[in-house]
């Protein structure tokens, strides 16, 4: 798990990935903001105070913009540089219609390597189905200028985690739990690779994470007798 910027990206849990694209519910913890509510509720009687929501909502990615951009990278396995840079036409027909495949351009994937076309996945459907750009890029930078950098991604990403309390996460841990997840359904790794567009196995092989789960259940089929 990645801390201060050290060791590898985490990997995201699915209820982590929910908080993120839904947003998270949890318990007010803040005696201020408590004490605040039962002062609204004041003259209603005690069984109104007691019977009142300690709920509250904390927002993950809060635009259909970050849910499209950040989507496209937990879904097509992709590195965020290869999202944001992305071209409206890439993911879009002109009449506004998702395309069934997305496509990467080879000067925009790491070493210049090679064009990938990714197909969309339902999950993915339905964020882009939210989300248009009249921009010849998907994502534009400021004030419609270019693409969004990676750097603004990278902090938009980051202030979503300290929100919803994800600790060792970044941009990258979309593209480590994707690869992680399909490895984990038995998806042969040559079809990984061709979804990731990494150039060897080796390289691929370094981002598919084993847990604890993992090693237990490793060691579990170690019955001789």
């Amino acid at each position: 798990m990645k801390i201060n910027r050290h060791d590898q990206a985490k990997i995201l849990s699915p209820q982590e990935i929910a908080w993120l694209f839904d947003g998270k519910v949890g318990l007010i913890l803040d005696l201020k903001l408590f004490r605040l509510l039962v002062w609204f509720r004041k003259g209603q009687g005690m069984e109104a105070i007691t019977s009142m929501s300690m709920l509250s909502y904390l927002e993950g990615l809060p635009t259909e913009r970050e849910r499209a951009l950040f989507g496209i990278c937990l879904y097509t396995t992709a590195r965020i540089n290869e999202a944001c840079s992305l071209h409206t036409a890439d993911v879009y027909w002109t009449e506004g219609r998702v395309r069934d495949r997305i496509t990467f351009r080879r000067a925009t994937t790491k070493g210049k390597q090679e064009t990938r076309s990714v197909p969309v996945s339902p999950e993915l459907r339905k964020l882009l189905e939210g989300y248009q750009s009249n921009r010849p890029y998907l994502f534009p930078g400021r004030w419609g200028r270019g693409h969004i950098c990676p750097e603004s991604a990278d902090a938009i990403l980051r202030a979503a985690f300290k929100r919803l309390g994800i600790e060792g996460a970044s941009t990258h841990s979309f593209r480590r739990t994707a690869i992680t997840w399909m490895h984990n359904e038995r998806v042969p790794i040559k079809h990984i690779q061709s979804i990731s567009g990494h150039k060897s196995l080796s390289a691929l092989q370094r981002y598919i994470d084993v847990t604890e789960k993992d090693k237990e259940m490793t060691i579990a089929t170690l019955s001789f007798r």
